[in-house]
């Protein structure tokens, strides 16, 4: 099965880029629309849009995106050796705080559906920074391979 699996390297290893690109710009956009729904009134009819825009993106986009991201990325993992690796250990763990606060802001999408937010914008303003940065660490670890 790993001898097949090598064989489509190319085509599983772009498939993984295109979940990844697809998974982080949910990321960012999900915080970004939470900064704004912030600075909408509950009832209101812009807070019900938001409401549906966001539910959208994380079970349209970000939810599939990331299971890809998984699948793909530990067969690749597997198929090459890269599990074995510290670069790739390390970028597993920045995965999983990724995936962790994927799950955060999933539940952040429930308390705003039912109009029970309690953080402010500004709070998302910073918080719309960790994808970001975990993917400068994510991306260096994956090129670079800093760590052989």
């Amino acid at each position: 099965m790993r001898d097949f699996l090598l064989g489509y390297y190319d085509w599983l290893r772009a498939f993984h880029v295109i979940a990844v690109i697809a998974w982080m710009a949910g990321m960012l956009y999900l915080p970004r629309l939470f900064v704004y729904h912030c600075e909408t009134p509950p009832g209101s009819d812009g807070s019900e849009r938001f409401k549906v825009m966001e539910r959208r993106l994380l079970k349209g986009i970000i939810n599939p995106s990331m299971l890809l991201v998984w699948v793909l990325g530990l067969t690749l993992a597997w198929i090459t050796g890269a599990h074995l690796q510290l670069w790739f250990q390390l970028k597993f763990a920045l995965v999983f705080a990724l995936s962790g606060f994927h799950g955060f802001l999933a539940a952040r999408v429930k308390d705003f559906a039912a109009d029970r937010n309690t953080r402010s914008a500004r709070f998302y303003r910073i918080a719309n920074e960790v994808p970001a940065v975990a993917m400068v660490f994510i991306v260096i670890l994956a090129v670079v391979k800093p760590f052989g």
